[in-house]
């Protein structure tokens, strides 16, 4: 492979391959994540992620799971050996955002030279405690602010981030209900 089918850290020809893929066979864009949550102490979690269904068939490349930890800071009785739920969903959200916005960068041929996500979200915390039926125990709201450095006009830019926005599976949960079903088995 050369180096002009490479940009922004993305192999171009597999990028079009994939999207090729998917639109003369839409069953490949079926993808399941899965991932298996331990906890440890208090408010410490341990959360191991490796097998997913996606294009057609389980993929098992992953040889060794990866681990997250999880935790409250003290002030919320935790020992701070990771960041509380909270956090990790600012951490998707940058996560998604950043690859949406990478990848299709590279497609439409705008190198990125710096990308920066600045995330901040409000949360009451009477509506977890049980304390109030007007505080919703998540987030009230979430800030976004974006920094591109990047070979493309400021429209191309603005552009872009739109089209991220739209296409962004982590903002999409976030934005619209998403059917959870809880079973218990004791």
């Amino acid at each position: 492979m050369t180096a002009q089918n490479r940009l922004n850290g993305i192999d171009i020809d597999r990028l079009v391959a994939t999207v090729q893929a998917i639109q003369a066979d839409p069953n490949l864009a079926r993808f399941r994540f899965r991932s298996h949550t331990d906890w440890v102490s208090g408010g410490n979690v341990k959360t191991r992620i490796q097998g997913f269904y996606g294009a057609g068939h389980e993929d098992t490349s992953r040889t060794a799971p990866f681990t997250l930890e999880g935790d409250e800071p003290s002030i919320l009785l935790g020992t701070d050996k990771g960041p509380n739920a909270v956090e990790v969903v600012l951490h998707a959200l940058a996560s998604c955002l950043a690859v949406g916005f990478i990848y299709n960068a590279a497609a439409r041929g705008i190198r990125v030279d710096a990308l920066e996500f600045d995330i901040e979200g409000d949360l009451d915390l009477q509506g977890f405690l049980g304390l109030s039926e007007k505080a919703r125990p998540g987030y009230e709201g979430i800030r976004v602010r974006y920094r591109v450095k990047a070979d493309a006009s400021q429209e191309k830019i603005l552009e872009l981030c739109d089209y991220v926005q739209k296409t962004s599976p982590v903002l999409d949960i976030l934005r619209n209900p998403v059917p959870v079903k809880v079973s218990l088995e004791v």
